[in-house]
């Protein structure tokens, strides 16, 4: 048997991350971002062209660019933001995929004077223990280098980082880690928004235990392996056609 296409496979994974947020309602009109260093080429990424709805997107219509801003395959236009976000945290931090949103729950936090995801009181929060950063200051829409390099520095070693008044973006060593991060982190913020809604204070967990579930949950990473698979057959059994025909 032939081993896969590792660019086919990064192209078919790259597309149901995006159609499967568009169906989760994570997405926000044709803007924000999924991005995919590209198997075989660590200095360029696949990602979502400008213009095209996620839920209409096939592995075809990703396109191919590198660090720098050049396309280098690809039948459609990238967005400038694209580059200044994507390609800043790409060539700073060596993230393989990186996925931006503007995901209600987690940006209605961003706009809260200290908002902050609190990864004491919710057992699906506690996977992001020390691995969030947040950017406090807000530049306007992300067109130059500079305002990608502040992102990055909010950034650091962390995979998540909330932007100040924006959204958030979620990094990760493959697509399945990321997307299901990306779920959960959505789904943490909604309900810790819920319970602060009664007007009661949250009942935190102690510092040691939310450590150690943190430690388990990385360890039971084909969790989100199983997750992504099953995002794919929901896309198989309701949007077919949507892996595109081979290149």
């Amino acid at each position: 048997m032939s081993l896969p296409d590792p660019v086919r496979q990064a192209r078919i994974d790259l597309t149901a991350a995006l159609r499967s947020a568009a169906r989760l309602g994570l997405n926000e009109g044709v803007c924000n971002h999924f991005s995919l260093e590209l198997p075989g080429a660590p200095d360029q990424f696949l990602i979502n062209p400008q213009g095209l709805h996620w839920s209409e997107i096939t592995p075809e219509d990703l396109m191919i660019v590198n660090e720098r801003g050049v396309v280098i395959e690809g039948r459609h236009r990238v967005e400038p933001t694209a580059f200044f976000i994507h390609g800043r945290i790409h060539l700073g931090k060596r993230k393989k995929c990186v996925l931006h949103t503007h995901m209600p729950y987690a940006t209605a936090l961003t706009l809260i004077d200290g908002g902050e995801l609190d990864v004491f009181a919710n057992q699906n929060a506690m996977r992001f223990y020390g691995r969030i950063g947040y950017d406090r200051d807000y530049g306007g829409v992300a067109l130059d280098n500079a305002e990608g390099d502040r992102i990055c520095d909010a950034l650091g070693t962390n995979d998540v980082v909330f932007m100040q008044h924006h959204g958030v973006i979620v990094c990760g060593d493959n697509v399945a880690h990321a997307f299901d991060d990306l779920y959960y982190l959505e789904r943490s913020c909604m309900v810790q928004l819920l319970a602060q809604n009664t007007g009661r204070p949250l009942k935190r967990v102690p510092e040691p235990m939310v450590a150690e579930v943190a430690r388990q949950i990385e360890g039971e990473r084909q969790q989100s392996v199983l997750h992504f698979e099953a995002l794919k057959r929901l896309l198989d059994r309701h949007e077919p056609g949507w892996r595109g025909g081979h290149r």
